[in-house]
């Protein structure tokens, strides 16, 4: 199982020196990909663009966002910029797509929140038909740049609810499984995707991407809880289940890994809850130990 490594690109006030330190220290350790996530109502920095900058700063390591909440993008927009990175990468960018669960977002960009899945299943479809360059109507002509793989950027969708895994079956590569989702629920929805992918014909197997918050370090229970409490403490519940499965000690963290490898899954991501360099050394070492 490959671990990647999320990027502190949600921490308040982050510079680009911080973020392109990240990379390139993470492109010479032992992670598969570099990550960011996505709100609109935040003043964290946005993700396509750091992805971006990072691209530049970087030549090997996979670039991903986990995820981008799509229904609150103009999907023609978001073709163009996926697409983009992916071409100026030279085809490393994961784009994982979910639809989130904050209404704000929403709000904020004057979409319906109460229509974001049958929104998203539209935005697969319409994302798969521009990066294999078709036109949208006869008035339009291609709209994104030509992917250096064929059909475009990997495309891994995320969520919780069932019908996520028919999306994944007809647009998606995989499944972008949620960081604190419960194991059961992800087993189940994991096994009900294999089965519709075999229906819909397609060929090898999804990919399956998990994720989890880590802290490790003398002060990883308050950087754990300042982070979390920052990001989820408008949902008590949510922000206490969070916390609750978040790993604080390298012997958490080695579990936590090793039962993301165990259920099957292909890459883990695991997100900082500081910006301090350290944690990705003592991650490398764990990832180095588990080898």
């Amino acid at each position: 199982m490959k671990i990647a490594i999320g990027l502190p690109s949600r921490i308040a006030d982050i510079s680009a020196e911080v973020i392109i330190e990240w990379a390139t220290r993470a492109e010479r350790g032992p992670f598969s990909s570099i990550v960011v996530t996505d709100r609109v109502v935040s003043a964290a920095l946005e993700p396509l663009a750091v992805l971006a900058v990072a691209a530049g700063a970087t030549k090997r390591i996979g670039l991903m966002t986990s995820v981008v909440i799509g229904p609150t993008r103009e999907t023609t927009l978001l073709a163009r910029q996926a697409a983009t990175i992916d071409v100026l990468s030279n085809g490393r960018l994961c784009l994982g797509v979910g639809i989130g669960v904050r209404e704000n977002d929403y709000l904020a960009t004057g979409n319906d929140f109460h229509r974001r899945g049958r929104r998203s299943a539209e935005q697969y479809a319409t994302l798969r038909r521009l990066w294999a360059g078709e036109k949208l109507s006869a008035e339009t002509g291609v709209i994104a740049p030509k992917s250096p793989r064929p059909g475009g950027p990997e495309l891994l969708i995320g969520g919780y609810v069932p019908a996520i895994a028919e999306r994944i079956a007809k647009w998606g590569d995989g499944y972008m499984a949620p960081g604190g989702g419960e194991p059961e629920a992800m087993a189940k929805l994991w096994q009900r995707l294999n089965q519709l992918w075999q229906q819909e014909k397609r060929s090898g197997k999804p990919r399956w991407v998990g994720a989890s918050y880590f802290a490790l370090g003398p002060k990883a229970s308050e950087q754990a809880g300042a982070y979390i409490q920052a990001n989820y403490g408008y949902n008590p519940q949510l922000a206490a289940t969070r916390l609750s499965t978040l790993p604080t000690t390298r012997a958490a963290l080695e579990e936590s890994i090793k039962r993301q490898a165990d259920m099957g899954v292909d890459e883990f991501v695991l997100r900082p809850c500081a910006e301090d360099l350290q944690q990705m050394d003592l991650l490398a070492e764990v990832a180095d130990r588990l080898g």
